[in-house]
This record gives structure tokens, C-alpha cells and sequence, in this order.
């Protein structure tokens, strides 16, 4: 009976943790309700991440179990009951070189992916389009430099103005649209105060400073529409700046902008 209770206890404890995961995989690059792990990875940078991620978090786990498991062994193996005269001793040198040595292998084992993703994530050596993103309070706004410099502005669509198929706080009235296996160089400033351009399924958060421009990089790995917001504090609607980008095929871009020239 105890066992079979464990067992179903465990099935909808694994139901629970995947049915958030397998909302995501429906809607590309939007958060859901409940979500109990990251988005669906929708560009190299995510996916690379995603695995750092999980490389770190196998690593904790272990540090952890360890350090839980030597307190417990201390606890019962030199508690005054069960050891009530300790020893006394000053130093063990072979002690003292695993724990020096181990954690300095820990962190090189760190150290080394971690330098090569924050490369791969700085910027594509090969774009083969540009877009320039600045932040406002508290809206977007767009420039394409390669398509006749296509502009425009970027706001949140209210409440009471979504129709059936836009998200709450995520939808926005002129959504950036950009093609899917294209190297898209990204170009991040603001006119105000410092905002952050986030994308969290494509593994994107660079910071928008006045004055300056900060350089990013995104291919997106297939179309869809993926959802993202500012993510430094700039202002009482800081909750109110969401950002939206279509990612279409490389042909729809094309008749997408010769529209868009026409019409903003």
C-alpha cells in the first residue's frame, strides 16, 4: 500500500514538473503560468546557456550532497556520545591539499566554459542584418539600417484593447519582425534612463545606457513569436515595456519589409 502510494506520488510529481515544459514547446518563447523551468531555447545562445545551466547545476547538486552528507557523518560519528574523548591534532597536510587543490579544479572546470559562452554571446563576427533597438519610457523603439532605415515605435497594448490571441503584459501594438537562420546584429541604447532589452528564450538581456550603443547577437532557430521585456528598473511603468518579435522565414521578411517601407 506504502509503496504504491510512493509510486503514485511520484508520477504526478514528474506530471506536475513536465506540464509546464510542454505548455512552452506549444508557444514559442512566451512564459506560462506555474512555468517551473526556463523557456524553450529558440537561438544557440539559449541552448548554450541552457547547458552551462545545467553543467552548474549538476556541480552544485553534488557540492551540496557532499557538504550535507560529511555534517551528518560528523554529527554521529563525533557526537559526545559516540565519541567522548576526541582527539586532539593540529594539521593533516593531505587533507588541507585535497581541499585546496579539489575546489581549484571545481572552478577551472567552470572557468573555462564560462569564458567561452560570454565570447560566443559578445557579439557575430559575420551579421547579415542590423537592428537598432532604443529604449524609452516606457516603450521601444525599432530601426532597421539595412532596409531603408524602417523605423518605428514599439508600445504595450492595453488590457482592454487585446483581442484573442495576444498575451496580457507581453503583447505590443508594432511587433519587431526578423527572420529566422540569419546572423542579426543587435544594437542596444536608450534616450532616457538605462533600460535592458531582454529576450529570455533567445538568451538575450543587454543593457540600454543613453549615449551609448552595446552590441548583442541572435539567430533564431525557427519561427515564431517569442516574448520578452525591459529588465532594469526605469520608471513607475517599468512593468508596462514588454518586447515582441516575430520571427518569420526569410522570404516573408523580405515582403514584410518592402511593406513596411510603404506604410512606416
Amino acid at each position: 500500500m506504502i509503496l504504491k502510494s510512493l509510486t503514485l506520488f511520484t508520477v504526478c510529481a514528474l506530471a506536475f514538473w513536465a506540464l509546464p515544459a510542454m505548455a512552452a514547446d506549444t508557444l514559442t518563447g512566451a512564459p506560462e503560468p506555474w512555468q517551473l523551468n526556463m523557456q524553450t531555447a529558440g537561438s544557440p545562445s539559449a541552448e548554450h546557456l541552457h547547458e552551462f545551466h545545467n553543467m552548474l547545476l549538476y556541480i552544485i547538486s553534488g557540492i551540496s550532497l557532499f557538504v550535507l552528507l560529511l555534517l551528518i557523518y560528523v554529527v554521529l560519528r563525533f557526537n559526545k556520545r559516540a565519541n567522548p574523548e576526541p582527539k586532539q591534532f593540529s594539521h593533516n597536510v593531505m587533507i588541507e591539499v585535497i581541499w585546496t587543490l579539489v575546489p581549484v579544479l571545481i572552478l577551472i572546470a567552470i572557468v573555462v566554459p564560462s569564458f567561452k559562452l560570454l565570447y560566443f554571446l559578445d557579439r557575430t563576427t559575420e551579421p547579415d542584418m542590423t537592428l537598432k533597438v532604443t529604449g524609452y519610457q516606457w516603450y521601444w523603439g525599432y530601426e532597421y539600417p539595412d532596409q531603408d532605415g524602417i523605423n518605428f515605435l514599439s508600445y504595450l497594448v492595453p488590457e482592454d484593447e487585446l483581442s484573442s490571441d495576444q498575451k496580457r503584459l507581453l503583447s505590443t501594438d508594432n511587433p519587431v519582425v526578423l527572420p529566422v537562420d540569419t546572423n542579426i546584429q543587435i544594437l542596444v541604447s536608450a534616450a532616457d534612463v538605462l533600460h535592458s532589452f531582454a529576450m529570455p528564450s533567445l538568451g538575450i538581456k543587454t543593457d540600454a545606457v543613453p549615449g551609448r550603443w552595446n552590441e548583442t547577437w541572435v539567430k533564431i532557430n525557427k519561427p515564431g513569436i517569442y516574448y520578452g521585456q525591459c529588465s532594469e528598473l526605469c520608471g513607475k511603468d517599468h512593468a508596462y515595456m514588454p518586447i515582441e518579435i516575430h520571427a518569420v522565414s526569410k522570404e516573408d521578411f523580405e515582403a514584410w519589409a518592402k511593406k513596411a517601407k510603404e506604410e512606416l
